[in-house]
């Protein structure tokens, strides 16, 4: 893998190495050696003793179904006097087959003033659509149902959906059937779609002139769709072509969060995320863009990189204003 990005060495040797650990554990088939890639997954342990001023805990929703969550409580956020912080509940990437949410790649607060829940969901190919999709949801549920009872000292009606790559893809789709459903507690008020794993039949621009990208290439996309979607679909299935010829979904008709989208200028997929944000805003929603000139798929993970505080600094920008409106 080549790129004439101008990188840290490090990040050469990273990016080098996540494409050599990826071509050995990856089938042609869409299935995946799972064992050998768990080699490489380090996980991070909970930790209550704050780290960098965060402290974080583990809560189990489904034991049957591997899904729970880690729970980021900013120091104060354990304090009644600060039980009006934001909820950001987050979905991590990895093309929905790669991860947890104490991965070491994760495991991160971003260093938002703000309760963060990460969800752990089932992984593709393994579990397959709407696997993925039915455990965000479930996430929510249980947040709602049960939050008197988890001592989370933050404002359940101050939620926003949030989720990077295909975290992103998980969160639209949650946030539409979230809409559909009525809560006694959770609110969401604000959707952020960091770079979110978006797709189609076609083959757009940006996909012929980055496809040997760092971090995700256009072969390992296909990939990750091949895993993920039914047996049989094609990359226009409404899960990953939104605004697609396959869509189901009239977003007009759907009550959607505000929402935030992030393209870099060098991610592959920035013509799909670009057709998103044109889509939603089409669809009459309200949704802000953000483009990144430098940015790779994945920047925001590489605090090394002066592209990765701009998305903190992006992110806190929308989330104080709808904060404060």
């Amino acid at each position: 893998m080549s790129t004439s990005l101008k990188l840290p060495w490090k990040l050469h040797i990273l990016f080098h190495l996540i494409y050599f650990i990826q071509k050995l554990c990856v089938r042609s088939n869409g299935t995946l050696n799972r064992r050998l890639h768990n080699l490489f997954d380090l996980k991070n342990p909970p930790t209550k003793t704050p780290k960098n001023g965060v402290s974080t805990s583990d809560t189990v929703i489904n034991s049957s179904r591997n899904l729970w969550f880690r729970l980021y409580t900013p120091q104060g956020g354990d304090n009644e006097e600060n039980s009006n912080f934001p909820i950001i509940i987050y979905f991590h990437g990895g093309g929905f087959t790669f991860f947890k949410a104490d991965s070491f790649a994760y495991d991160n607060s971003l260093e938002l003033q703000a309760v963060i829940i990460s969800v752990n969901y089932r992984l593709a190919p393994e579990h397959k659509f709407p696997s993925q999709y039915e455990d965000g949801f479930e996430a929510l549920k249980f947040l709602d149902e049960n939050f008197d009872k988890l001592s989370i000292n933050a404002d359940p009606g101050l939620c926003f959906i949030a989720g990077d790559s295909a975290g992103g893809n998980l969160a639209h789709h949650v946030a539409v059937k979230a809409a559909k459903y009525e809560f006694q507690r959770v609110k969401l008020i604000g959707y952020l779609a960091i770079q979110p794993f978006f797709g189609g039949e076609e083959r757009t621009e940006a996909e012929k002139c980055n496809s040997r990208a760092p971090v995700l290439t256009l072969e390992s996309t296909d990939w990750f769709w091949k895993a993920f979607l039914p047996d049989g679909s094609d990359r226009d299935h409404p899960a990953a072509n939104v605004f697609g010829p396959k869509s189901a979904v009239d977003m007009s008709q759907v009550e959607f969060p505000e929402t935030l989208v992030f393209i870099g200028g060098s991610d592959i997929l920035k013509d799909w995320q670009r057709r998103y944000y044109e889509g939603l805003k089409k669809a009459g929603k309200e949704v802000h863009l953000v483009e990144i000139p430098g940015a790779f798929h994945g920047s925001y993970a590489f605090k090394e990189l002066k592209e990765s505080s701009l998305f903190v600094k992006e992110i806190k920008i929308f989330m104080k204003r709808i904060l404060t409106d």
